[in-house]
């Protein structure tokens, strides 16, 4: 029964009503036994970023089904649609060896997600950096053609379906990569403010007439100005700048705003803000980036959003830490402690 289906859902996704009814349908068939299994183990379901222990976790079980199916490689089972010719075989034994359950496995979250995470994780074609210009080209010969069939256009262009459907999003929109002008900065404020209200007046209901509610003023806390915003939403009203650009550019304003424009992370002020940094980071002894509570963290740095800490953390390890991408997140953090921090003190 759907509606049934839909309330014991909303125990553990609270925005499910927004889902399609298809999709319902399927997440009462593979997630809800195992998100009730997690709950009785007193674990929560999980959204955001997939930490190390869960990618781990995904290609264990991976490893695990190909060894007892015997099927070769990963980029077969993820991606079967690319070998016709294996294509009934390989149907047939991930439903005869419950390859659904097999691949969530030990991992609370929605099924959905956990399969989108592995075919990133296991695609040949992804990781390929930057387009060239020729490839842009040929990228929108083969929309012309094909229109939005990216399995077959990522086919075409030896990269994955989420790259060339992003990129032709970024080719094919208006937008501005050099400094803000004055008319998209009162865009982005006007959105942001849009979507705060409609958040604050959702939750007061209908107690107030539309005019009361288009003029009052509003005290939230601090943390929604920045938490969890819709910028896929906001950036399309601002109409010349990604999500992405809109995140960061909301995060300076806030920022500036702060600190009263004061220079928080020049000189001085920068070296200790990064010595405050790592050592906070070391204290905490956390596995993984998910595990730290960054808006705690804020004050390591000034009176900043959450945002602005990880964003910085970011170059940090970038600019600091060699093969940072092949370190674990406490490996980043000890080589920061051990090797880093006594030149920085030294600086001071």
């Amino acid at each position: 029964d759907l509606d049934a289906a839909k309330q014991e859902l909303e125990e553990f996704i609270p925005h499910v009503r927004n889902i399609s009814d298809n999709s319902i349908r399927k997440m009462a068939g593979r997630d809800l036994a195992r998100f009730k299994q997690f709950k009785k183990q007193g674990i929560a379901v999980k959204f955001g970023r997939f930490s190390q222990k869960e990618n781990n976790q995904i290609r264990k079980n991976i490893e695990e089904f190909l060894l007892s199916t015997g099927i070769d490689s990963a980029e077969k089972l993820l991606f079967t649609s690319r070998y016709p010719e294996d294509k009934d075989t390989i149907n047939r034994l991930k439903a005869d060896h419950l390859f659904c359950e097999k691949l969530s496995e030990g991992i609370p979250r929605p099924w959905r997600l956990i399969y989108y995470r592995a075919r990133k994780m296991f695609d040949s074609h992804n990781y390929k950096g930057r387009y060239s210009t020729e490839e842009k080209e040929k990228l929108k010969k083969y929309h012309a053609l094909h229109g939005n069939n990216w399995t077959k256009i990522s086919q075409l262009m030896s990269r994955s379906n989420l790259s060339v459907a992003m990129k032709y999003s970024e080719i094919k929109s208006a937008v501005n990569y050099g400094a803000w002008s004055k008319e998209e900065t009162r865009k982005l404020m006007h959105a942001v403010e849009e979507v705060i209200r409609k958040r604050i007046e959702k939750e007061d209901g209908n107690s107030l007439s539309s005019s009361e509610k288009s003029h009052r003023e509003i005290s939230i806390d601090r943390e929604a100005l920045y938490d969890k915003l819709p910028w896929t939403e906001i950036a399309a009203k601002v109409g010349t700048r990604f999500w992405r650009q809109c995140k960061q550019k909301w995060t300076t304003i806030l920022t500036n705003k702060m600190n009263k424009g004061q220079p928080l992370y020049r000189g001085t002020k920068g070296i200790q803000a990064k010595i405050n940094l790592i050592k906070r980071l070391y204290e905490m002894k956390v596995e993984d980036d998910n595990e730290v509570d960054w808006e705690e963290l804020s004050n390591a740095v000034g009176d900043v959003p959450k945002a602005y800490v990880q964003a910085k953390f970011y170059k940090l390890k970038v600019s600091c830490v060699p093969l940072w991408q092949k370190k674990t997140f406490s490996e980043i953090i000890d080589y920061l402690f051990e090797e880093k921090l006594p030149e920085f003190e030294e600086q001071l």
